[in-house]
Protein backbone atom coordinates (compact mmCIF):
# COMPACT_ATOMS: atom_id res chain seq x y z
CA UNK A 1 0.00 0.00 0.00
CA UNK A 2 1.02 3.46 -0.93
CA UNK A 3 0.30 6.55 0.80
CA UNK A 4 1.13 9.91 -0.98
CA UNK A 5 0.56 13.12 0.11
CA UNK A 6 -0.70 15.50 -2.23
CA UNK A 7 -1.76 18.68 -0.61
CA UNK A 8 -0.41 20.20 2.89
CA UNK A 9 -1.61 24.02 3.47
CA UNK A 10 -3.00 25.22 6.69
CA UNK A 11 -4.95 22.77 8.37
CA UNK A 12 -5.93 21.48 4.44
CA UNK A 13 -4.84 17.65 4.15
CA UNK A 14 -4.87 15.52 1.05
CA UNK A 15 -3.29 12.08 0.39
CA UNK A 16 -3.54 9.51 -2.52
CA UNK A 17 -3.94 5.98 -1.55
CA UNK A 18 -2.73 3.11 -4.11
CA UNK A 19 -4.41 -0.40 -2.47
CA UNK A 20 -2.35 -3.03 -4.69
CA UNK A 21 -4.53 -5.79 -6.38
CA UNK A 22 -2.18 -8.62 -4.24
CA UNK A 23 -3.48 -6.85 -0.99
CA UNK A 24 -6.54 -6.98 -2.26
CA UNK A 25 -6.38 -10.99 -3.33
CA UNK A 26 -4.37 -11.97 0.28
CA UNK A 27 -6.60 -9.52 2.01
CA UNK A 28 -9.58 -11.96 0.48
CA UNK A 29 -8.07 -15.14 1.03
CA UNK A 30 -7.60 -14.43 4.80
CA UNK A 31 -11.28 -13.57 5.03
CA UNK A 32 -11.51 -17.46 3.22
CA UNK A 33 -9.50 -19.18 5.69
CA UNK A 34 -11.44 -17.88 8.58
CA UNK A 35 -14.20 -18.38 7.72
CA UNK A 36 -13.44 -21.79 6.01
CA UNK A 37 -13.56 -24.26 8.89
CA UNK A 38 -17.90 -23.35 9.15
CA UNK A 39 -18.23 -23.89 5.40
CA UNK A 40 -20.36 -26.61 4.22
CA UNK A 41 -20.80 -27.28 0.43
CA UNK A 42 -22.06 -30.60 -1.38
CA UNK A 43 -19.52 -32.82 -2.07
CA UNK A 44 -17.22 -31.82 0.97
CA UNK A 45 -17.48 -32.12 4.45
CA UNK A 46 -17.89 -29.19 6.49
CA UNK A 47 -14.53 -27.76 6.94
CA UNK A 48 -12.69 -28.93 3.57
CA UNK A 49 -14.07 -26.94 0.71
CA UNK A 50 -10.67 -26.06 -0.78
CA UNK A 51 -10.04 -22.61 -1.35
CA UNK A 52 -9.68 -22.41 -4.82
CA UNK A 53 -13.09 -23.02 -5.12
CA UNK A 54 -14.19 -21.19 -1.94
CA UNK A 55 -12.51 -17.95 -3.96
CA UNK A 56 -14.60 -18.94 -7.18
CA UNK A 57 -17.99 -19.25 -5.05
CA UNK A 58 -17.62 -16.52 -2.49
CA UNK A 59 -14.32 -14.43 -3.49
CA UNK A 60 -16.33 -11.16 -5.52
CA UNK A 61 -18.31 -10.97 -2.72
CA UNK A 62 -16.19 -10.52 -0.26
CA UNK A 63 -13.79 -8.44 -2.83
CA UNK A 64 -16.05 -4.92 -2.12
CA UNK A 65 -15.95 -5.24 2.29
CA UNK A 66 -12.04 -6.50 1.91
CA UNK A 67 -11.57 -3.41 -0.70
CA UNK A 68 -13.44 -1.46 2.61
CA UNK A 69 -11.27 -2.67 5.37
CA UNK A 70 -8.55 -1.93 3.81
CA UNK A 71 -8.82 1.05 2.88
CA UNK A 72 -10.30 2.11 6.44
CA UNK A 73 -6.63 0.46 8.12
CA UNK A 74 -4.86 2.74 5.98
CA UNK A 75 -6.82 5.78 6.80
CA UNK A 76 -6.55 5.00 10.75
CA UNK A 77 -2.92 4.06 10.53
CA UNK A 78 -2.13 7.43 8.69
CA UNK A 79 -3.96 8.98 11.95
CA UNK A 80 -2.21 6.89 14.25
CA UNK A 81 1.28 7.69 12.51
CA UNK A 82 0.42 11.54 11.88
CA UNK A 83 -1.19 12.33 15.29
CA UNK A 84 -3.60 14.10 13.16
CA UNK A 85 -7.31 14.47 14.12
CA UNK A 86 -9.71 15.67 11.48
CA UNK A 87 -12.25 17.78 11.79
CA UNK A 88 -14.94 16.23 9.80
CA UNK A 89 -15.61 12.81 8.60
CA UNK A 90 -12.75 12.46 5.99
CA UNK A 91 -14.08 12.89 1.97
CA UNK A 92 -12.83 9.56 0.43
CA UNK A 93 -13.16 8.60 -2.97
CA UNK A 94 -11.84 6.27 -5.70
CA UNK A 95 -10.27 7.67 -8.34
CA UNK A 96 -10.14 4.83 -11.22
CA UNK A 97 -13.15 4.51 -11.30
CA UNK A 98 -13.45 2.00 -14.34
CA UNK A 99 -11.50 -0.55 -12.04
CA UNK A 100 -11.88 -4.03 -12.40
CA UNK A 101 -11.09 -7.20 -10.99
CA UNK A 102 -7.10 -7.28 -10.75
CA UNK A 103 -6.52 -4.17 -10.78
CA UNK A 104 -5.01 -1.48 -7.88
CA UNK A 105 -7.54 0.76 -6.34
CA UNK A 106 -6.69 4.22 -6.12
CA UNK A 107 -8.59 6.48 -3.74
CA UNK A 108 -8.17 10.05 -2.89
CA UNK A 109 -8.40 11.26 0.62
CA UNK A 110 -8.78 14.74 2.18
CA UNK A 111 -9.96 16.19 5.25
CA UNK A 112 -9.13 19.39 7.40
CA UNK A 113 -7.34 18.57 10.74
CA UNK A 114 -7.79 19.80 13.76
CA UNK A 115 -5.30 22.65 15.01
CA UNK A 116 -2.61 22.36 17.38
CA UNK A 117 -4.11 24.27 20.65
CA UNK A 118 -2.06 26.00 22.94
CA UNK A 119 -1.40 25.79 26.59
CA UNK A 120 -2.98 28.42 28.29
CA UNK A 121 -1.59 29.11 32.21
CA UNK A 122 -4.91 29.18 34.18
CA UNK A 123 -3.59 30.82 37.22
CA UNK A 124 -2.77 34.00 34.97
CA UNK A 125 -6.50 34.39 34.71
CA UNK A 126 -8.41 36.79 36.89
CA UNK A 127 -12.27 37.20 37.67
CA UNK A 128 -14.86 38.45 39.83
CA UNK A 129 -17.63 36.45 40.92
CA UNK A 130 -20.41 38.58 41.99
CA UNK A 131 -21.89 37.23 45.55
CA UNK A 132 -25.16 38.73 46.77
CA UNK A 133 -26.65 37.75 50.64
CA UNK A 134 -30.66 38.09 50.66
CA UNK A 135 -31.46 40.39 52.69
CA UNK A 136 -34.31 41.23 54.63
CA UNK A 137 -36.55 42.93 51.68
CA UNK A 138 -35.89 40.10 49.51
CA UNK A 139 -37.20 37.69 51.93
CA UNK A 140 -40.11 39.91 52.69
CA UNK A 141 -41.16 40.16 49.00
CA UNK A 142 -40.86 36.29 48.80
CA UNK A 143 -42.91 35.86 51.71
CA UNK A 144 -45.61 38.06 50.43
CA UNK A 145 -45.50 35.99 47.30
CA UNK A 146 -46.17 32.78 49.06
CA UNK A 147 -48.83 34.32 51.28
CA UNK A 148 -50.45 35.56 48.05
CA UNK A 149 -50.22 31.96 46.62
CA UNK A 150 -51.95 30.64 49.66
CA UNK A 151 -54.81 32.99 49.82
CA UNK A 152 -57.93 32.10 51.57
CA UNK A 153 -61.35 33.72 51.08
CA UNK A 154 -63.42 35.58 53.38
CA UNK A 155 -67.62 36.29 52.90
CA UNK A 156 -68.25 39.65 51.07
CA UNK A 157 -70.94 42.10 52.89
CA UNK A 158 -74.23 41.15 52.04
CA UNK A 159 -75.90 42.16 48.99
CA UNK A 160 -72.20 42.60 47.49
CA UNK A 161 -71.98 41.74 43.96
CA UNK A 162 -69.20 38.59 42.76
CA UNK A 163 -66.31 39.78 41.23
CA UNK A 164 -63.43 38.72 38.76
CA UNK A 165 -61.29 36.54 41.30
CA UNK A 166 -63.91 36.37 43.65
CA UNK A 167 -64.95 32.80 45.27
CA UNK A 168 -68.65 31.97 44.86
CA UNK A 169 -70.16 28.83 46.29
CA UNK A 170 -72.89 27.45 44.13
CA UNK A 171 -75.56 24.69 43.94
CA UNK A 172 -75.83 23.78 39.76
CA UNK A 173 -77.73 21.10 37.98
CA UNK A 174 -76.49 20.97 34.14
CA UNK A 175 -79.07 20.05 31.50
CA UNK A 176 -78.75 19.45 28.04
CA UNK A 177 -82.35 19.19 26.28
CA UNK A 178 -83.55 19.70 29.18
CA UNK A 179 -82.29 16.61 31.36
CA UNK A 180 -79.93 16.26 33.90
CA UNK A 181 -76.63 14.51 32.64
CA UNK A 182 -74.31 12.83 34.88
CA UNK A 183 -71.57 14.65 36.26
CA UNK A 184 -73.40 17.69 35.66
CA UNK A 185 -74.36 18.64 39.49
CA UNK A 186 -72.93 19.95 42.56
CA UNK A 187 -73.37 21.43 45.74
CA UNK A 188 -71.56 23.88 47.78
CA UNK A 189 -69.46 24.11 45.14
CA UNK A 190 -66.38 26.92 45.10
CA UNK A 191 -65.67 27.93 42.08
CA UNK A 192 -63.06 31.31 41.67
CA UNK A 193 -64.02 33.32 38.81
CA UNK A 194 -61.43 34.06 36.66
CA UNK A 195 -59.99 30.72 36.69
CA UNK A 196 -61.29 29.21 33.97
CA UNK A 197 -61.48 25.65 35.52
CA UNK A 198 -65.04 25.22 34.26
CA UNK A 199 -66.14 25.56 30.84
CA UNK A 200 -65.48 28.56 28.43
CA UNK A 201 -68.00 31.16 29.31
CA UNK A 202 -69.41 29.39 32.61
CA UNK A 203 -67.56 31.85 34.80
CA UNK A 204 -68.23 35.32 33.14
CA UNK A 205 -71.97 34.97 33.60
CA UNK A 206 -71.50 34.48 37.00
CA UNK A 207 -69.99 38.02 37.80
CA UNK A 208 -71.96 40.39 39.55
CA UNK A 209 -74.40 37.52 41.20
CA UNK A 210 -75.05 38.17 44.87
CA UNK A 211 -75.84 35.48 47.78
CA UNK A 212 -79.22 34.07 47.51
CA UNK A 213 -79.56 34.75 44.21
CA UNK A 214 -80.61 32.22 41.43
CA UNK A 215 -78.87 32.26 37.64
CA UNK A 216 -79.30 30.35 34.76
CA UNK A 217 -75.98 29.69 33.28
CA UNK A 218 -76.06 29.29 29.19
CA UNK A 219 -73.02 27.64 27.80
CA UNK A 220 -72.30 24.98 24.75
CA UNK A 221 -69.08 22.82 25.10
CA UNK A 222 -66.62 22.45 23.47
CA UNK A 223 -66.29 20.46 20.00
CA UNK A 224 -63.58 18.78 21.63
CA UNK A 225 -65.24 17.60 24.70
CA UNK A 226 -63.92 14.13 26.76
CA UNK A 227 -67.16 13.16 26.82
CA UNK A 228 -68.71 12.23 23.12
CA UNK A 229 -72.00 12.90 24.50
CA UNK A 230 -71.86 16.19 25.31
CA UNK A 231 -69.02 17.40 22.93
CA UNK A 232 -70.71 20.11 21.13
CA UNK A 233 -73.74 20.32 23.36
CA UNK A 234 -75.46 23.33 23.86
CA UNK A 235 -76.29 23.23 27.93
CA UNK A 236 -78.34 25.20 30.81
CA UNK A 237 -76.75 24.88 34.31
CA UNK A 238 -79.00 26.42 36.83
CA UNK A 239 -77.24 27.55 39.32
CA UNK A 240 -77.89 28.84 43.37
CA UNK A 241 -75.25 31.12 44.71
CA UNK A 242 -74.81 30.86 48.41
CA UNK A 243 -72.29 32.54 49.71
CA UNK A 244 -69.61 35.61 47.57
CA UNK A 245 -66.28 35.63 49.21
CA UNK A 246 -63.67 37.94 48.32
CA UNK A 247 -59.55 37.07 48.39
CA UNK A 248 -57.46 37.65 50.97
CA UNK A 249 -53.69 36.88 51.43
CA UNK A 250 -52.85 34.61 54.18
CA UNK A 251 -50.89 36.22 57.02
CA UNK A 252 -47.25 35.94 57.44
CA UNK A 253 -47.53 33.80 60.38
CA UNK A 254 -46.14 30.63 61.71
CA UNK A 255 -49.21 28.99 60.58
CA UNK A 256 -48.09 30.34 56.47
CA UNK A 257 -44.90 28.59 57.49
CA UNK A 258 -46.58 25.11 58.43
CA UNK A 259 -48.67 25.28 54.90
CA UNK A 260 -44.82 25.18 53.28
CA UNK A 261 -43.62 22.78 55.37
CA UNK A 262 -41.58 25.01 57.58
CA UNK A 263 -41.43 24.22 61.25
CA UNK A 264 -42.11 27.90 61.68
CA UNK A 265 -41.85 31.56 60.56
CA UNK A 266 -37.70 31.62 61.14
CA UNK A 267 -37.36 28.36 59.93
CA UNK A 268 -39.29 29.66 56.79
CA UNK A 269 -37.49 33.13 56.09
CA UNK A 270 -34.40 30.72 56.66
CA UNK A 271 -35.43 28.18 53.52
CA UNK A 272 -36.46 31.22 51.13
CA UNK A 273 -33.32 33.04 52.00
CA UNK A 274 -31.03 29.71 51.23
CA UNK A 275 -33.14 29.01 47.81
CA UNK A 276 -33.14 32.87 47.02
CA UNK A 277 -28.99 32.92 47.63
CA UNK A 278 -28.77 29.38 45.58
CA UNK A 279 -30.32 31.59 42.57
CA UNK A 280 -28.24 34.56 43.17
CA UNK A 281 -25.53 32.06 42.87
CA UNK A 282 -26.40 30.28 40.03
CA UNK A 283 -26.83 33.83 38.43
CA UNK A 284 -23.37 34.67 39.39
CA UNK A 285 -21.88 31.79 37.84
CA UNK A 286 -23.72 32.88 34.35
CA UNK A 287 -21.67 35.85 34.71
CA UNK A 288 -18.38 34.64 35.54
CA UNK A 289 -18.65 32.20 32.95
CA UNK A 290 -19.28 34.64 30.06
CA UNK A 291 -16.34 36.30 31.75
CA UNK A 292 -14.05 32.99 31.29
CA UNK A 293 -14.96 32.87 28.41
CA UNK A 294 -14.11 36.32 26.99
CA UNK A 295 -10.84 36.04 28.84
CA UNK A 296 -9.77 32.34 27.13
CA UNK A 297 -11.06 34.14 23.42
CA UNK A 298 -8.74 36.75 23.87
CA UNK A 299 -5.89 35.03 25.17
CA UNK A 300 -5.41 32.13 22.97
CA UNK A 301 -5.74 32.29 18.86
CA UNK A 302 -5.03 29.73 16.55
CA UNK A 303 -6.16 27.98 12.82
CA UNK A 304 -9.75 26.72 12.32
CA UNK A 305 -10.87 24.77 10.52
CA UNK A 306 -12.85 26.66 7.83
CA UNK A 307 -15.45 23.72 7.19
CA UNK A 308 -16.48 23.94 11.07
CA UNK A 309 -16.44 27.42 11.11
CA UNK A 310 -18.95 27.39 8.06
CA UNK A 311 -21.28 24.83 9.55
CA UNK A 312 -21.06 26.48 13.33
CA UNK A 313 -22.08 29.73 11.33
CA UNK A 314 -24.95 27.99 8.72
CA UNK A 315 -26.78 27.03 12.48
CA UNK A 316 -26.53 30.24 14.61
CA UNK A 317 -28.08 31.65 11.04
CA UNK A 318 -30.28 28.98 10.73
CA UNK A 319 -31.60 29.50 14.26
CA UNK A 320 -31.32 33.07 14.58
CA UNK A 321 -33.88 33.21 11.80
CA UNK A 322 -36.34 30.64 13.87
CA UNK A 323 -36.01 33.20 16.49
CA UNK A 324 -37.19 35.94 14.05
CA UNK A 325 -39.56 33.74 12.47
CA UNK A 326 -41.46 31.95 15.41
CA UNK A 327 -44.74 31.04 12.92
CA UNK A 328 -42.39 28.69 10.71
CA UNK A 329 -41.76 25.75 13.03
CA UNK A 330 -40.60 23.35 10.38
CA UNK A 331 -37.65 23.51 7.97
CA UNK A 332 -39.99 24.40 4.52
CA UNK A 333 -38.45 28.13 3.94
CA UNK A 334 -35.71 29.91 1.78
CA UNK A 335 -32.16 29.18 2.28
CA UNK A 336 -30.81 31.29 4.70
CA UNK A 337 -27.91 33.52 3.83
CA UNK A 338 -25.13 33.55 6.48
CA UNK A 339 -23.44 37.20 7.64
CA UNK A 340 -20.27 38.48 8.63
CA UNK A 341 -21.57 38.85 12.16
CA UNK A 342 -22.76 34.95 12.28
CA UNK A 343 -19.19 34.27 11.22
CA UNK A 344 -17.34 36.35 13.48
CA UNK A 345 -19.58 34.27 16.21
CA UNK A 346 -19.34 30.95 15.00
CA UNK A 347 -15.22 31.65 15.44
CA UNK A 348 -15.57 32.10 18.42
CA UNK A 349 -17.47 29.35 19.53
CA UNK A 350 -15.45 27.19 17.36
CA UNK A 351 -12.50 28.16 18.95
CA UNK A 352 -13.74 28.06 22.25
CA UNK A 353 -15.35 24.83 21.86
CA UNK A 354 -12.34 23.04 20.95
CA UNK A 355 -9.84 24.73 23.72
CA UNK A 356 -12.48 23.58 26.27
CA UNK A 357 -12.72 20.42 24.79
CA UNK A 358 -8.63 19.94 24.72
CA UNK A 359 -8.52 21.33 28.11
CA UNK A 360 -11.25 18.69 29.45
CA UNK A 361 -9.77 15.74 27.76
CA UNK A 362 -6.08 16.74 29.23
CA UNK A 363 -7.92 17.32 32.84
CA UNK A 364 -9.27 13.61 32.03
CA UNK A 365 -12.63 15.14 32.57
CA UNK A 366 -15.73 12.84 32.04
CA UNK A 367 -19.37 13.14 31.81
CA UNK A 368 -20.77 9.73 34.39
CA UNK A 369 -23.63 7.61 33.84
CA UNK A 370 -24.92 9.01 36.89
CA UNK A 371 -24.83 12.57 35.24
CA UNK A 372 -26.61 11.16 31.83
CA UNK A 373 -29.26 10.21 33.69
CA UNK A 374 -30.31 13.06 35.55
CA UNK A 375 -30.14 15.20 32.49
CA UNK A 376 -32.78 12.37 30.63
CA UNK A 377 -34.79 12.29 33.04
CA UNK A 378 -34.87 16.30 33.26
CA UNK A 379 -35.55 16.04 29.56
CA UNK A 380 -38.19 13.82 30.26
CA UNK A 381 -40.14 15.88 32.56
CA UNK A 382 -40.78 17.48 29.80
CA UNK A 383 -42.81 14.53 28.17
CA UNK A 384 -45.06 13.62 31.26
CA UNK A 385 -46.65 10.02 30.44
CA UNK A 386 -43.88 9.30 27.71
CA UNK A 387 -40.93 9.30 29.90
CA UNK A 388 -39.85 6.01 29.13
CA UNK A 389 -40.74 6.51 25.51
CA UNK A 390 -37.90 9.12 25.67
CA UNK A 391 -35.26 7.32 27.23
CA UNK A 392 -35.68 4.44 24.47
CA UNK A 393 -35.33 7.53 22.14
CA UNK A 394 -31.66 8.69 23.40
CA UNK A 395 -30.70 4.88 24.09
CA UNK A 396 -31.09 4.52 20.03
CA UNK A 397 -29.99 8.07 18.86
CA UNK A 398 -26.10 8.84 19.75
CA UNK A 399 -26.88 12.55 18.47
CA UNK A 400 -29.36 13.59 20.99
CA UNK A 401 -26.95 11.51 23.62
CA UNK A 402 -24.25 13.85 22.37
CA UNK A 403 -26.42 17.18 22.43
CA UNK A 404 -27.06 16.10 26.12
CA UNK A 405 -23.44 15.32 27.28
CA UNK A 406 -21.84 18.16 25.87
CA UNK A 407 -23.16 21.28 28.09
CA UNK A 408 -22.53 18.98 30.98
CA UNK A 409 -19.04 18.43 30.03
CA UNK A 410 -18.19 21.95 29.22
CA UNK A 411 -19.87 23.31 32.84
CA UNK A 412 -17.47 20.59 34.29
CA UNK A 413 -14.58 21.93 32.34
CA UNK A 414 -15.52 25.68 32.74
CA UNK A 415 -15.70 24.95 36.85
CA UNK A 416 -12.19 23.11 36.35
CA UNK A 417 -10.95 26.13 35.04
CA UNK A 418 -12.67 28.25 37.42
CA UNK A 419 -11.10 26.34 40.19
CA UNK A 420 -7.65 27.40 38.63
CA UNK A 421 -8.04 30.68 37.91
CA UNK A 422 -7.47 33.76 40.41
CA UNK A 423 -11.08 34.60 41.73
CA UNK A 424 -11.94 37.45 43.78
CA UNK A 425 -15.62 37.87 45.05
CA UNK A 426 -17.33 41.29 45.11
CA UNK A 427 -20.34 41.68 47.03
CA UNK A 428 -22.94 43.55 45.10
CA UNK A 429 -26.93 44.28 45.38
CA UNK A 430 -29.52 41.77 43.72
CA UNK A 431 -30.61 44.70 41.09
CA UNK A 432 -26.55 44.74 39.80
CA UNK A 433 -26.59 41.23 39.56
CA UNK A 434 -29.57 41.27 37.66
CA UNK A 435 -28.22 43.92 35.58
CA UNK A 436 -25.56 41.69 34.91
CA UNK A 437 -27.05 38.92 33.74
CA UNK A 438 -29.11 40.97 31.36
CA UNK A 439 -26.03 42.72 30.00
CA UNK A 440 -25.47 38.51 29.04
CA UNK A 441 -28.28 38.78 26.62
CA UNK A 442 -27.31 41.85 24.88
CA UNK A 443 -23.98 40.88 23.82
Amino acid sequence: MQVTETLNEGLKRAYDIVVTADELDAKVTEKLVEAQPEIEMKGFRKGKVPLPLLKKQFGERLLGEAMQETIDGAMSKHFEDSGERPALQPEVKMTNEDWKEGDDVQVAMSYEALPEIPEVDLSQISLDRPVVKADDAAVDEALANLAETAQDFKARRKGSKAKDGDQVVIDFVGKVDGEAFEGGSAEDYPLVLGSNSFIPGFEEQLVGVKAGEEKAVEVSFPEEYQAPNLAGKAAVFDCTVKEVKEPVAAEVDDELAKKFGAEDLAALKAQIAERLEAEYAQAARAVVKRALLDKLDELVQFDLPPSLVEAEAKQIAHQLWHEENPDVQGHDHPEIETTEEHSKLAERRVRLGLLLAEMGQKAEITVTDAEMTQAIMNQARQYPGQERQFFEFVQQNQQMQQQLRAPIFEDKVVDHVIDQATVTETEMSKDDLQKAVEALDEE
